[in-house]
């Protein structure tokens, strides 16, 4: 299908029979807060779904569009009392028996991640699902249910509770997976779970998700992990199908221990990060003194697109969360690519002999 710009788009609800254009602005005006800084976003949802109606898409693609807002909406809606706890999302095999050793580290897990004050986000199933959930207990634990006819239910730790999400497709419960986690541990598992692995490193490795530990679980002398990074290394890394450095967004550690020190130390220093226009923010706890200043200009600017690091005070241009105002800002002209590199810089950025307030 050739691509319509949008202003192609506009003209053609501007030349209807009704002047759509007005209709979707006053509706959007009286839905919308009036301080709300999301009014045009809104505007264009509707008149998204206006286009769509215009024309006259099959039943199922309606019924698709209809499908994923509603689940969208509740979502969003459903998440927004946990926005401000860090959760982790645990995946692995729903057909791992209680009795196996995995079985048991991802209870320990779930207990660990808690006294970390780390909300557990499962599938909601059995298996790994079920254990992570167990440990945790349900005041730490999010499950995002998939509606299927067979298979699986929902495990009895969020059976039925508010802290249940059920999703009809694949796809939003896999987007919830990533948006909502601050970090990843993955446990031995089947198809799924070494979908989840891969497409959550390409996620990161793009771009296209923010920078979140990684961390590869296995009972100790187990070789689920270390074989399938063997083969990373020898048959995508040796090839040159990605870069060495991508081999630094994950990690593999065996104990439940292990895994929430990996996630605790990369948010030590680390907050979160954004692009600002042409700008990528590294927010910061602490802000860098001048030897690691100079050791970042000196051993990462290679991530650099042009320009040096610079550290930066509150930043006005990031209002939508006041809370975050205060804290240090590490700038600079992110070249986009490099996002093993990144990881590295954060694993930097992150010992405390390089902060500023470090005793």
């Amino acid at each position: 299908m050739p691509y319509e710009s949008d202003d192609y788009l506009s003209r053609h609800i501007q030349t209807s029979g009704v002047d759509l254009t007005s209709k979707i602005d006053e509706l959007s005006e009286l839905a919308t807060p009036p301080s709300s800084p999301n009014l045009k976003l809104y505007r264009e949802m509707l008149g998204t779904v206006v286009r769509m109606a215009q024309a006259d898409r099959n039943r199922w693609d309606a019924k698709i569009m209809l499908q994923t807002l509603r689940e969208m909406e509740n979502a969003f809606s459903r998440l927004e009392q946990f926005k401000r706890r860090r959760k982790v999302t645990v995946f692995g095999s729903a057909r791992t028996p209680a009795d196996h050793p995995v079985y048991q580290l991802a209870r320990e897990l779930g207990a660990t991640l808690a006294k970390h004050n780390l909300m557990v986000i499962t599938g909601a199933g059995g298996g790994i699902m079920a254990a992570a959930h167990e440990g945790a207990g349900l005041e730490n634990s999010l499950g995002f249910n998939i509606t299927l006819p067979f298979e699986q239910g929902a495990n009895a730790t969020v059976q039925g509770s508010n802290n249940l999400l059920s999703f009809h497709f694949f796809f939003l419960r896999k987007l919830f997976f990533v948006k909502e986690a601050d970090g990843m541990v993955l446990c031995p598992g089947g198809f799924g779970t070494l979908d989840e692995a891969l497409e959550v490193l390409t996620l990161i490795q793009t771009g296209k998700s923010p920078m979140v530990p990684v961390v590869l679980l296995d009972q100790p002398g187990g070789t689920f992990w270390s074989s399938a990074l063997t083969f990373m290394q020898s048959q995508l890394q040796d090839n040159g199908y990605i870069l060495p450095s991508d081999m630094r967004l994950v990690r593999l550690v065996h104990s439940a221990e292990e895994a929430a020190e990996q996630i605790a130390q990369f948010y030590r220093n680390f907050h979160s990060s954004r692009w600002l226009k042409d700008s990528f923010v590294i927010r910061l706890n602490h802000a860098l003194n001048d030897a690691a200043m100079q050791q970042l200009n000196s051993e990462f600017r290679d991530l650099c697109s042009h320009g040096d690091f610079q550290q930066q005070g509150r930043c006005d241009s990031e209002l939508d969360e006041p809370e975050l105002c205060e804290m240090t800002r590490l700038a600079f002209a992110f070249n986009g690519r490099s996002h093993g590199r990144l990881r590295e810089l954060l694993d930097l950025v992150n010992q405390p002999q390089n902060w500023r307030d470090a005793s």
